[in-house]
Formats: C-alpha cells, structure tokens, sequence
C-alpha cells in the first residue's frame, strides 16, 4: 500500500488520529483516484474537500469558463480568474490548497465517445453536471465501467445526494438501484426552467457539494453506511434533511430485467437541455 511522506503526516494528523480513517484509511484516500464531472457549484466543494483530505489524484473535466457570475456559488474560482477555463482555475485552486494532491484535467465535454474511456481511468466518479444528458451519461457509462457514482443535484433552495453502484448487488439481493430507477427519463425539454431564470442560493451548492465530497470519501474508505439505495434530500427553506429508500426497478430500461440500454449509443443523439439548476 501506499506509505505516507512526513509532509502528509503533519497534515493529515487530524486524520491519522481518528479512528474510522487513521493511516491505513489515509493510504488509501492518497492511493484513490477521482474524476470530478463539472467544476462548478457541486465540483468546486466536491474538488476542494477531496483536496483537503489527500485523495491522490483527481481528475477534472468541464469546457467550461468562469464568467463573474458563477462566483457566487462556484467557490473554487476568484474574479481574477474570470476567462480562464473551469479546469485551469480549479486546478490551480487545488494547487494552493494541497500540493500533494496530483490533478489531471480534460478540458472537454463528456461525450458517449470518450466517457467510457475517461471513466475508466478513476476509482469513483462525482457528477457535479448541470444538465439532464450529462447527468444520465455519466449514470450509465459509470453501470457499463463498474464504478461508483456520487450523484447530486440542485435546486434553488434545496438539492439531493445519493450513490449508485448498480453493479453490485445489494443486501436484499437485488442489484443497487440506479439513477434510471429513481428517474427513468429526463423530463421534456422546458418543463425545468433554466438556472439563470431561476436562480441558486449559493450555500445550498456548498452543502450539498460537501454531502456528496462525504459520499465519495465513505466509499473510498468502506466507512459507515452507503447511500446507495437512498435518497437523501436537503431542504434550505425549511432546514430539513430526509432519507428516501430507493429500489431496483425491475422495469428500468438499464439494469432491468430486460435492459433496453446496452451501449451509450443512444447518448450520441443531440440534445439541447435546461440547466437544472446548478
């Protein structure tokens, strides 16, 4: 396994001092290798506290570039870096905060060509995308590669966060449910209106990024109970979290009892959606 440099000693002893992490645990966040999809309101808390907790490497794609008024929500980006591209800045976010942590940037979008490729390269994938095709092709092309996903999604006032592994079978012996289990298909396009219309309350993106950077860590260290097979929902307005258990749907159309969703093939017909408010 991998050994822990003196460096990483010193700045990881809050971590090394706990029980449910300790060295061990530490090895293996130094060790895990994440893609992040989306460097914006979810990827910026997802990036910085994957960073901050010594995941080795992490990987980044967004074609994205910071405008002014992403920064209020999208913390990983300064108004001097306002241009640059979404990976660039992040990067170099990621950079001050932990130089220890090695990232790898595809500054290019997910596509049904590459997202098995660029998937299969990382240990788990968080989707921090901010529209409806992205979110179900990175939910399948993750089915098809074998990883896990951390999955969330937001609101204006509120967002929720869940991990699929529909490859694995869970306790009841079922498959693990997977995003088309909870969602089969994305809503028509114009049903969800877009997110510069409706807007975002920026900490709402820091909490829920921050539940899903807790997701990815648990999974990557075996620690407490998944969220796969649960939904867990977050309401600002009201202050309230909730749980909802979610099922294998034996009639979804990925990992059903008769999948219809063999390949990504059916993600190479063009689409243009509504930001989902991100």
């Amino acid at each position: 396994m991998t050994t822990l440099t003196a460096d990483e000693v010193q700045r990881y002893k809050r971590h090394l001092v706990l029980r449910d992490v300790g060295a061990q645990g530490q090895q293996k966040l130094k060790a895990a290798r994440v893609l992040v999809v989306g460097a914006g309101g979810l990827g910026s808390p997802v990036l910085l506290y994957l960073a901050a907790a010594g995941v080795g490497t992490l990987g980044i794609i967004d074609d994205d570039r910071v405008s002014i008024d992403n920064l209020q929500r999208q913390i990983a980006h300064t108004s001097a870096a306002a241009g640059m591209a979404k990976v660039e800045s992040a990067a170099a976010a990621i950079r001050r905060l932990n130089p220890l942590v090695a990232v790898e940037l595809h500054g290019q979008r997910l596509t049904a060509d590459n997202a098995l490729d660029i998937i299969g390269r990382y240990d788990i994938v968080a989707d921090g995308s901010d529209n409806f095709a992205t979110r179900y092709l990175v939910a399948d092309a993750c089915y098809f590669a074998r990883k896990p996903l951390a999955y969330a999604a937001l609101g204006s006032l509120d967002g929720y966060v869940s991990v699929f592994k529909p490859f694995a079978a869970s306790p009841d012996g079922h498959p693990y449910p997977t995003l088309r289990c909870v969602f089969p298909q994305a809503p028509p396009a114009g049903l969800v209106a877009n997110c510069s219309e409706v807007g975002v309350l920026g900490p709402v993106a820091g909490v829920i990024g921050t539940l899903q950077a807790t997701e990815v860590v648990k999974e990557i260290l075996g620690l407490g109970e998944t969220l796969a097979g649960r939904l867990l929902l977050y309401d600002a307005a009201a202050s309230r979290f909730e749980t909802l258990t979610i099922n294998w749907d034996a009639t979804n159309p990925l990992t059903g009892s008769n999948p219809m969703i063999v390949d990504l093939s059916s993600h190479r017909t063009p689409a243009t959606e509504p930001c989902a408010a991100e």
